[in-house]
């Protein structure tokens, strides 16, 4: 409240307000100047909602949820249940698999809305666009708008009216999404004069918020992208797949993007769902792959969500004959499959065109080796954008310089959570951001009730002081926070104000700084430049070398920038790697990229004539996987890796070793 409006830089006049908006439609409910400029640090503000689902209607075969975020024919043509609804929702099957009951509503929108949309209904649309806009005037700046389906859900749901073909559906949510853009824009006079911005880089990004307009950035959720779907373990994709898919994608507009979700597929293992919805998921997994779920114990303190033994009748009636979802142990709890090979081929390229990724649906093992790839590459573009990561993670991605947005719990719950991790926000200096998840099947806050204390009390000021927000209206329903709960896009503002009254202000400024934070990571992203490998194609001499008859386990091997090669040493302690640079070059960093036969003591030495050696950094504590070695920057000609102690029954063995300057 303290922080004022600050002046608008653009025309005198109500530009906020579109000179033809359709009738009838919704209303907005708030009044007053959206915010514009940047605040005496020159930094943006504004919220971020880091994970929406703006199209999702379109995904799934086109009939899992029901109405669309916007029609040129009008508000009672966008808002119109399904209609296998009618009259009754008798035949809303899956209303009645996430909600309860008998699934029955009355499917009527426009204009009564008695039973949708709400909380607690997943099967009816929630971003309606004056909704977003609603949101948008009470001071959100970022939407990341993840294009999403399943073609196995789309598969076995019993209604639909398009092709599952996943990318088929992605490319329909993009265009979708532009058209809405158009939408608004005819609105406000013409192209480029609407607030709903869809961006394709930082700058624009930047630019529009100062603007107090929404920059939309495009993201990616779905299970089997560029077709990498795996069967009985074997992948149905390529490395010529993967770079077609990425670039399609980043000529779509898409910046940011899972590799994996809900099923293990051809580049990563997932994290897993839990009780009954966890069942069902997991025999898609088994309908998709060929094989359910597979677990073992965790090497570490992460580990994945517990399946649970929870029954799912519907889903495993799909089930062939005589196969049955089997049990798992309590005490291993994390997904055997990690991220593949084809996984890091994909995680590179995205690294090579500036996008961001998703650590959330991966798999802790898969997580791991994301963020030891970014961590030897110093690539912040990570991010956790509704909750589904594993909560150690949280340092490691505030440390690469990457984002985190919560869930949209409940308001006690998510300022619980955000005073749990606010130390390390005021450490790293960053904002937070939340994830709705509209349109994502995850259910939403519940009201807290008219006689819960602190409850909104309307009207109340946006954050910045400068709108006066009021109850929403559309048609003949008027929807309250307290009673409702967060029933459509439109009460994101709302919910906002209960977490100041429940949780204080800190949280919501907090939450203030994350359209900051967020285009800080992606502007690092953009960039990143990756620094010479000085070691690849360089000389390397070994202290032994395993003998092979069938293939070479040389020195060169673990220098030839390929990481289907390797050089392993014989099977005893005292092992020497030496790297000749050919010059002396200026060294601060050495990446490790063991095979599984490791080193769990080691020290990396420099020297300048091959004679005399300098320890620049050792540890007793190898854990195997990527080691990144940091130290001082020195000159060094040659590089020598002195191993001391073995971590398995083997000797050690290197994938690649990586030399830089820092």
């Amino acid at each position: 409240m303290a922080l004022g409006p600050t002046p608008s830089s653009a025309a005198d006049d109500d530009w906020w307000t579109p000179t033809a908006r359709p009738a009838p439609d919704s209303a907005i409910g708030v009044t007053g100047e959206p915010f514009t400029g940047t605040n005496a640090q020159g930094e943006v503000r504004g919220f971020v909602d880091a994970h929406n689902h703006i199209m999702a209607n379109e995904a799934f075969g086109g009939r899992l949820i029901c109405g669309k975020s916007f029609s040129e024919a009008g508000i009672a043509e966008a808002l119109k249940d399904c209609p296998e609804h009618y009259p009754d929702g008798s035949l809303a099957i899956f209303d009645f698999i996430t909600k309860g009951g008998d699934g029955k509503h009355d499917p009527a929108g426009w204009p009564t809305f008695k039973d949708w949309p709400a909380h607690d209904s997943l099967t009816h649309q929630q971003n309606y666009y004056a909704w977003m806009e609603r949101a948008w005037r009470g001071g959100q700046r970022v939407m990341v708008n993840d294009l999403v389906t399943n073609g196995v859900i789309c598969s076995v749901y019993f209604f639909k009216d398009r092709s599952c073909d996943e990318m088929t559906s992605i490319r329909l949510q993009a265009k979708l999404t532009y058209d809405l853009q158009d939408y608004v824009d005819e609105m406000y006079g013409g192209p480029g004069k609407g607030w709903f911005r869809i961006v394709t880089d930082s700058a624009q990004a930047r630019q529009v918020v100062e603007q107090g307009k929404l920059a939309v950035i495009l993201g990616v959720e779905t299970s089997e992208p560029f077709g990498c779907k795996q069967v009985l373990d074997i992948s149905q994709c390529s490395k010529a797949d993967i770079d077609k898919g990425l670039d399609e994608l980043y000529s779509l507009g898409v910046r940011s993007m899972f590799l994996c979700h809900k099923f293990d597929n051809a580049l990563c293992g997932v994290r897993f769902d839990e009780g009954a919805l966890g069942t069902a998921i997991n025999v898609g997994q088994f309908l998709s792959t060929g094989t359910f779920w597979r677990t073992e114990t965790c090497k570490g303190p992460q580990h994945d969500n517990p399946i649970g033994l929870a029954a799912a009748p519907a889903a495993e009636a799909e089930l062939p004959k005589d196969v049955e979802v089997p049990s798992y142990n309590a005490d291993a709890q994390c997904n055997v499959r990690g991220l593949t090979s084809l996984g890091e081929y994909a995680v590179r390229g995205m690294m090579d065109r500036g996008m961001m990724l998703e650590i959330d649906h991966m798999s802790v093992k898969a997580t791991g080796r994301v963020l030891d790839i970014f961590e030897a590459e110093s690539y912040p573009g990570v991010l956790s954008s509704h909750s589904w990561m594993d909560l150690d993670w949280t340092e490691r991605v505030y440390g690469l310089g990457g984002f985190i947005a919560q869930y949209m719990h409940g308001s006690e719950a998510f300022g619980a959570e955000a005073d749990r991790t606010e130390a390390l926000r005021e450490k790293y200096d960053v904002g937070y951001g939340y994830g709705t998840d509209m349109n994502g099947v995850g259910g939403w806050p519940a009201p807290r009730g008219a006689d819960a204390p602190n409850p909104v009390q309307y009207p109340y000021r946006s954050t910045d002081g400068g709108s006066v927000i009021d109850r929403q209206t559309t048609g003949q329903r008027t929807w309250d926070l307290n009673t409702d709960g967060a029933a459509h896009y439109g009460l994101v503002p709302d919910w906002i104000e209960d977490i100041r009254r429940t949780s204080g202000q800190d949280v919501v400024d907090d939450l203030f700084r994350g359209a900051e934070s967020y285009l800080d990571t992606w502007g690092a992203s953009e960039r990143h430049e990756v620094g010479a490998n000085l070691a690849k194609g360089a000389s390397a001499t070994a202290s032994s070398s395993e003998w092979n008859p069938f293939t070479s386990y040389a020195p060169g091997r673990a220098v030839d920038g390929d990481l289907s090669t390797r050089w392993a040493s014989d099977w005893s302690d005292d092992q020497q790697l030496t790297i000749d640079l050919g010059t002396t070059r200026q060294v601060g960093r050495v990446t490790l990229d063991w095979e599984r036969a490791y080193g769990s003591s080691y020290r990396v030495e420099l020297s300048g004539d091959g004679q005399n050696w300098t320890t620049a950094s050792s540890t007793t504590a190898g854990d195997g996987g990527l080691d990144t070695v940091r130290f001082d920057t020195a000159p060094a000609r040659y590089v020598r890796l002195q191993f001391l102690d073995r971590a398995t029954e083997w000797g050690y063995s290197l994938n690649e070793v990586t030399v830089h300057r820092s």
